[in-house]
């Protein structure tokens, strides 16, 4: 069995916006997730974090502004307990032609290469379809929250052409809903 979990941000750690989370102040964790995190971490799994971050190309926000919100997560999930062992983002826009902004699996590839892993059967939470798809692209099992764009994601799953990997995707109310259920199975 594959102990890494790789974890989206934007809606599954944290609370999304349409508009950007774009400071510390508008970085508000979803409750019981950093908690979460630190109980997986606890169960021996190995923890990552990949999340598109275009608002730096497009100048919505700094790398300080960012590194003071993945620094505030890093406390929350410290302080009960856990640990997140690396952090991977894209900085790039739509636009820019990169490999690692999701769907594309670039982020997996830093987070394999960085922690010496295969994400081969790893877990990969996300609530949207292209956070689903790039766990998929490398072999992830997918696995969508409610929270964050999880309503809008699910709608599309069930009305779209989508991966039949996708479409069989378990559903969680939250990323706390999805801790319970591994750890408890």
């Amino acid at each position: 069995m594959n102990k890494l979990i790789i974890l989206d941000r934007d809606g599954v750690i944290n609370q999304d916006s349409d508009d950007y989370v774009k400071s510390l102040e508008e970085w508000i964790p979803i409750e019981g997730s950093c908690e979460a995190i630190a109980d997986l971490s606890k169960a021996g799994y190995t923890i990552a974090v990949a999340t598109n971050q275009s608002g730096l190309a497009r100048g919505y926000f700094s790398i300080d502004d960012l590194e003071a919100m993945h620094g505030r997560m890093n406390a929350l999930v410290e302080e009960a307990g856990g640990e997140i062992a690396t952090i991977k983002y894209c900085p790039h826009g739509p636009d820019d032609d990169c490999d690692c902004r999701k769907p594309l699996p670039g982020l997996v590839d830093q987070i394999e290469k960085e922690l010496g892993v295969s994400a081969d059967g790893a877990w990969f939470i996300g609530d949207s379809l292209r956070d689903l798809q790039a766990g998929l692209s490398k072999g992830c099992k997918p696995a969508l929250v409610m929270t964050g764009k999880g309503e809008k994601t699910l709608l599309k799953m069930l009305t779209e052409e989508v991966e039949a990997e996708i479409k069989q995707a378990p559903v969680y109310t939250d990323l706390a809903h999805f801790t319970r259920r591994l750890l408890n199975a």
